[in-house]
């Protein structure tokens, strides 16, 4: 049993190989931290870990001393105002306009594998030996306001997640006006923090400050989880790196607005506070009723970044994705959006699923511009009927003659927008979300339905169904292309209205889980104007998600070494497109724009019908070879080797579980003028195994074992210098790539 508790200190241990996890009940009732980090051995008396302090200007708990002060003490879930001056996990307006609360210790109970969220997406087991789950049950004695905080730990890897549901068990409704899902007080400050920010084009890229005094965050304000920041962060000791040392990473299963936060005081303790943001947010607790927070994960490590990042892609693709897709391998498609962008006919979409068929393509996606009066993006969102003029026969007809090609079809949504210019704006104007006598802001011409409302949800829903029911549809593309402004719903009264952004995000979910539950076989991958929405709450409905809109090749690198530090290969939707790329302009070779798409989902985003003939037999060798190696890329052990942040060169590889098949992804950025000799130390490879090695499919001479190509290298002197492995040379050029295989012997 991977949960120990010790009666007569009060004392909670969750352990398993990796990681241990020490709280206690403190003499207030409250609940005390003690230790987070690596395994330690369970015994019966961990109280000496609780440290307390006399200390100027402080205020105390209890009357006769002078050293039980919650400023100072490591604590579960913080409470602000009864000795704590830092900033709280809760706090609840009460009806006399008191936010004071005190949830002292219950009760507990200990049970094998991990109970569901109801409503939420979360972290799941399929066994209950994967997992052992901890609620610890607490009380404000005052308001009776209950509180159970949720601790699972599961059997494999340094994985905990955490949760907090509150049930008004009273006679007067309070207000919920901040409700963290996570809550942790280190004893120290000595930690770099990591965040993943960006904008919209250049996502999550990884920025690194060390924690001072005051308020490390990253936020999202925007009604979603945003281009700008991520909804997960690392806090790691300065001498970390890829490999070595110890490593937190802290990710919430949410995908609405949210608050990533460390505060040092000035004692040096860190404490972390992970959950909804409570800026805009006020949940109205009713007698009898509960709500719950959103699931946050936390991943230790001491293997460094790279063992951080291989724990959650291991969590997020088997136990957070589900269903038909979840182990398979990804169809690889054709998206006509930037070949044709609005401007297409019948018989160009045909004529390009035909080129797409004779190249290997598996899978062919109309994007936007197929319903109502869509023509330009000022009219038809919200309107999900066939435009019957420019698709005679609908997309059932298109479908059906899609999949006579031997293609399946896939179709574009954007569900939770709507036009000025649809007929279901003008039958329901009050569907919007608006602040009644304001200006209603627009985003590409477009407004947020109330997806807080039922009935909008439900009309949505049937809507898609239908399409989904009466057409050969095998993959839907959910895109979501503005942020919330004006949040307020004419359907909730005044006192509810800081409830809209959860039930926005609640009412995505329902539609989602709606739709995957009645069309199980679907594949669903998740966009919202590329990485908009890129986060673990979706991964939980569709396992794939589009990375980027910029489909460019250098920046591509960026943006997929920065999400592979939480997210698995198998999620990011990746893409070759034309060049000049369409957002930054660049020519980059179409072997790097493959190589470099190879690594996630894969597929196209260009008019094949316009390469040269040489570039269409390029790209029937491409798909033949992630044909042959996808299954390896998608659900390999993902290592990054050089960033493309910091070096010259970029590289990363996947390893087969077995360690005896490798990929090697390399990445010239910019040429250089007569360059050093340089190598890459690979990783994940089995000491006393051999392999042979090729470079492009051209088999290399030497045959390295494991040792070697992990601690000497794989000699790249030959790539920088411009020769192939049989010394003939070839041309070398800015942006340039190699994929190398290892197999073996």
């Amino acid at each position: 049993m991977p949960v120990f508790y010790h009666k007569t200190p009060k004392t909670f241990h969750l352990c398993n190989d990796v990681v241990s996890y020490l709280m206690t009940v403190l003499p207030n009732g409250q609940m005390g931290h003690l230790y987070f980090g690596k395994r330690i051995h369970d015994k019966e008396d961990f109280s000496y870990l609780l440290e307390l302090a006399s200390r100027p200007m402080s205020s105390w708990v209890f009357d006769d001393s002078n050293f039980f002060s919650l400023e100072h003490i490591k604590q579960e879930y913080g409470l602000y105002g009864t000795t704590d001056f830092r900033h709280p996990a809760v706090e609840i307006l009460q009806k006399n306009g008191s936010r004071i609360s005190d949830f002292v210790y219950k009760s507990h109970e200990i049970q094998s594998g991990k109970p569901v969220l109801e409503g939420l997406p979360a972290t799941y087991t399929e066994h209950e030996d994967e997992a052992c789950t901890l609620s610890l049950h607490l009380a404000d004695p005052l308001t009776h306001v209950e509180l159970v905080l949720r601790y699972t730990i599961f059997s494999q890897g340094g994985i905990l997640t955490r949760s907090a549901c509150f049930t008004n068990q009273g006679t007067d409704s309070v207000h919920l006006d901040r409700a963290m899902s996570l809550c942790l007080d280190l004893p120290d400050a000595s930690y770099e923090w990591i965040q993943f920010s960006g904008a919209w084009a250049r996502e999550r890229h990884p920025k690194v400050r060390r924690l001072e005094q005051g308020i490390t965050a990253v936020d999202s304000l925007r009604g979603h989880s945003s281009h700008n920041h991520n909804p997960f962060f690392v806090l790691k000791r300065p001498t970390a790196d890829e490999t070595q040392g110890e490593v937190m990473g802290f990710s919430l299963i949410y995908s609405g607005n949210f608050l990533a936060q460390a505060q040092v005081d000035t004692y040096d303790t860190t404490r972390v506070l992970l959950g909804i943001h409570p800026d805009g947010f006020s949940w109205k607790l009713e007698p009898g009723t509960s709500f719950q927070t959103p699931e946050a994960v936390m991943v230790y490590s001491d293997q460094g970044l790279g063992g951080m990042s291989r724990t959650f892609h291991g969590l997020y693709q088997k136990r957070l994705a589900r269903g038909y897709w979840r182990d398979r391998e990804r169809p690889i498609l054709i998206n006509n959006w930037e070949a044709t962008y609005f401007d297409f006919t019948l018989d160009g979409l045909l004529s390009l699923a035909e080129k797409a068929r004779e190249s290997g393509v598996e899978l062919f996606v109309l994007d936007d511009g197929w319903f109502g009066q869509r023509t330009d993006e000022r009219a038809g969102l919200g309107d999900w009927t066939p435009n019957q003029r420019r698709l005679p026969g609908g997309i059932t007809e298109l479908a059906r003659r899609i999949e006579a090609l031997g293609l399946k079809f896939g179709l574009w949504f954007e569900p939770e927008m709507v036009n000025h210019n649809s007929d279901l704006y003008r039958a329901h104007p009050d569907w919007i979300l608006h602040t009644p006598g304001r200006h209603d802001s627009h985003g590409r011409f477009q407004y947020v339905l109330d997806f807080s409302r039922p009935e909008v949800v439900e009309h949505i829903y049937r809507q898609m169904e239908k399409l989904l029911k009466e057409a050969a549809i095998s993959y839907v593309k959910w895109d979501m292309n503005r942020s919330i402004t004006e949040c307020y719903s004419a359907a909730l009264p005044a006192d509810r209205q800081g409830e809209v952004f959860h039930r926005y995000i609640l009412g995505v979910y329902d539609l989602y889980e709606r739709l995957t539950g009645a069309f199980p076989h679907v594949l669903f991958e998740s966009c919202a104007s590329g990485g908009g929405r890129f986060d673990p709450g979706l991964l939980y409905y569709a396992p794939q998600g589009w990375t980027s809109d910029d489909t460019d090749a250098v920046e591509r690198l960026k943006i997929q070494y920065g999400t592979s530090f939480c997210y698995p290969v198998s999620s990011m939707g990746s893409h070759v497109s034309v060049v000049p790329n369409h957002q930054v302009f660049r020519n980059t070779p179409l072997h790097t724009r493959a190589n470099v798409a190879y690594f996630g989902t894969f597929g196209y985003e260009l008019d094949l019908n316009r390469l040269t003939l040489q570039e269409q037999e390029m790209v029937k060798a491409q798909i033949a070879f992630m044909k042959r190696y996808r299954r390896l890329i998608q659900f390999g052990r993902f290592y990054r080797l050089s960033s493309p942040f910091t070096d010259s060169d970029a590289a990363w590889m996947c390893v087969s579980e077995d360690s005896r098949q490798a990929i090697v992804g390399w990445y010239r950025i910019l040429n250089s003028a007569n360059a050093p000799y340089s190598r890459i130390r690979l990783q994940g490879l089995n000491p006393d195994l051999c392999y042979h090695i090729s470079e492009d499919g051209k088999p290399r001479k030497e045959t390295c074992c494991g040792d070697e190509l992990m601690y000497l290298g794989l000699l790249t002197s030959d790539v920088s210098a411009g020769m192939w492995p049989d010394g003939h040379e070839r041309p070398v050029c800015d942006f340039d790539s190699r994929i190398f295989i290892l197999e073996a012997e």
